[in-house]
């Protein structure tokens, strides 16, 4: 469809709410956004003289068709864009960079000795506390609420292990009640439990007056042992209390959230509120720059329903729009009531300012790490002569023991950094032995040769294609990619006498030296290191493969695997051996069962193998 059929097509649709899909020419989705009227806001996007932002006139310049749905109100629309982004992940709609779901601490209330454990799911006969940030920052709070109110944090269960085996160190250093001792009763447990609970939910100033209460009344009744007891916890209490930033009255259960635009990014912090105190904070990075209003309407929505949690109150720095739509698809997916609000004065616009202080200085933090990058990126392209700085850069390394189980990887940088889901790893088919000539050879043949087929995973080429060896490698890897009829730049990476990256070399043997420039060197030098241990590690695992392989067979020891490997090198020679070479390396009842272990001979008698063999019924 081309853009004048496009454009008479948006002005066919009606006047009614609903959600529009922005296609590409392949079919995908590439953007879903929502409209009070689709006809007016479809068709804005192809006006000639419309003022969109440069993501926009990017996002339209691809396009070759839409699709659209009805909704039967703005606020159906709504919640139809959510699902649809989440569903399709559109190229240009503004997306956060982790689309992690965020843990909970669950109480097991169902029970008879309820314990704190981390939780992912929601699930009935439960009790759930947060979400928090992330797993460690929840296993830190449950450390930290055991240690407070003498919890077992042991993986003893009770009530089946009281009175079995002697308390541990954390009960000898006081740290635990010691339930595993019958020290504690059930009641006095769940008073523990209730009590950290309480500090859970942010209510630590009235545990403290509890606790405090509970204190003097024991001192009164001279029970001074249970006394220490209740001040111990309350220091504990207090320690807790000292690791929180106590902002003042008015702040329960709010998050505040600003967002900053920087040149390069936009970032977003939240600061969670609970009775006052700054009880954690969350960072999200967007995928695409946009204006704050728009960042943040795109964001509220995937943030807390991934979160599963709402708070009573969200406090943001800048207006967006259909704020009460976003309050009411809160409401109707979470439960409770939220109110969003934007402050204008008093101590709320202060706690705004002091979540945009933490996305700039994140955002700023990131963006030197990437401006490094750009430069180094910027540094390779005048060095190599290159038309562009390199935005992917694929290297290539083999690995082997002696004459066989040659592996292949190849290593993926995008921007400057790894992108590991884009490695991937070889077996070499070819049977030359030892020669990574041929063994590097293979490899790039059928790296591009699945490029040409479009083969998930291959389908994009790189700009800078980087080879473990010299001269002849490089020479070897730039006519084959010649021949693919691909024009993308070959070099070597060659070490010195260390084994320490030295410089690149180019196929006609000029070596190009780094050593002017640190960054560039370290930068290379990391793709390099960075390639060799992947192949490493998957020859490491193929190689762990072929001991695991060999130990299957019975009266084929340790000392006999040995001999097998350093005679034949590879679990495919082994396979393919005769009964006379395995003879010639280990007793014949051994030999017999190798030889019949890889052909799936089912006699039981290694003697037999000789037999088998002469009467056709075991192929060599």
């Amino acid at each position: 469809m081309n853009e004048v059929d496009v454009r008479d097509k948006a002005r066919s649709l009606p006047l009614k709410p609903g959600v529009y899909l922005m296609l590409d020419k392949s079919g995908d989705v590439i953007y879903v956004g929502k409209a009070k009227a689709l006809r007016n806001r479809v068709s804005s996007y192809f006006a000639p003289n419309a003022a969109h932002t440069a993501k926009t006139r990017r996002m339209v310049a691809q396009v070759a068709d839409f699709d659209t749905i009805i909704a039967a109100s703005e606020f159906e629309a709504l919640v139809l864009e959510c699902s649809l982004i989440k569903r399709h992940q559109p190229k240009y709609n503004i997306l956060l960079k982790d689309s992690k779901g965020y843990p909970f601490i669950r109480l097991s209330t169902r029970d008879e000795y309820p314990r704190f454990t981390v939780s992912h799911q929601i699930e009935d006969g439960y009790r759930y506390f947060g979400p928090y940030g992330g797993r460690g920052l929840s296993f830190q709070v449950i450390k930290a609420l055991s240690a407070a109110m003498r919890l077992p944090a042991c993986g003893r269960e009770f009530p089946k292990d009281i009175g079995k085996g002697r308390p541990c160190l954390q009960y000898h250093i006081n740290r635990c009640a010691g339930v595993c001792a019958g020290k504690v009763t059930k009641e006095e447990y769940a008073e523990l439990v209730r009590q950290a609970v309480m500090l859970l939910e942010g209510r630590q100033q009235g545990l403290v007056s509890e606790l405090t209460s509970e204190m003097e009344a024991a001192a009164g009744e001279l029970l001074f042992e249970k006394a220490a007891h209740v001040r111990d916890r309350l220091l504990a209490i207090s320690a807790l209390g000292r690791r929180q930033i106590v902002i003042g009255g008015g702040m329960a259960d709010t998050d505040v959230i600003a967002c900053h635009e920087g040149e390069t990014r936009t970032g977003i912090a939240v600061l969670h509120f609970m009775e006052g105190n700054l009880i954690g904070r969350d960072m999200e990075l967007l995928s695409e720059q946009a204006p704050a209003g728009e960042a943040l309407a795109a964001f509220l929505p995937q943030y807390y329903l991934a979160r599963r949690r709402c708070p009573k109150m969200i406090c943001l720095s800048h207006e967006i729009e259909d704020r009460e739509l976003v309050e009411q698809l809160l409401f109707e997916k979470l439960g409770g009531k939220t109110k969003i609000i934007i402050p204008k004065k008093g101590d709320k616009v202060h706690l705004v300012e002091m979540a945009d202080a933490n996305a700039r200085e994140e955002i700023e933090r990131l963006t030197s790490r990437e401006e490094k990058l750009r430069k180094v990126l910027s540094d390779l392209q005048k060095l190599l002569g290159l038309s562009k700085p390199p935005q992917r850069i694929e290297a290539v390394d083999i690995s082997n023991t002696g004459k066989a189980d040659n592996v292949g990887v190849m290593t993926c940088f995008v921007d400057g950094k790894p992108l590991k889901k884009a490695y991937r790893q070889f077996i070499i088919k070819q049977s030359e032995g030892q020669d990574d000539y041929h063994s590097m050879q293979e490899v790039l043949s059928r790296r591009f040769k699945r490029l040409d087929e479009k083969k998930e995973g291959f389908a994009e080429p790189p700009d800078l294609l980087l080879v473990d060896g010299g001269a002849a490698h490089a020479a070897m890897a730039a006519r084959l990619v010649a021949d693919f009829g691909r024009d993308i730049p070959v070099y070597g990476m060659v070490k010195d006498d260390r084994h320490r990256t030295r410089g690149l070399m180019s196929p006609d043997g000029l070596e190009v030296s780094m050593e002017a420039t640190p960054a560039l060197f370290a930068f290379v030098g990391q793709i390099q290191e960075e390639t060799h241990r992947s192949a490493l590690a998957f020859h490491k695992k193929r190689r762990s493969m072929f001991l695991t392989e060999l130990e299957k067979i019975p009266g084929v020891g340790e000392a006999r695997r040995n001999k097998l490997i350093a005679s034949f090198k590879s679990l495919k020679a082994i396979e393919e051996a005769s009964l006379e070479e395995l003879c010639g390396i280990l007793p014949k009842d051994a030999a017999g069962a190798v030889y019949m272990h890889f052909r799936g001979y089912a006699g039981d008698n290694p003697g037999a193998a000789e037999g088998a063999r002469k009467q056709g019924e075991i192929e060599k």
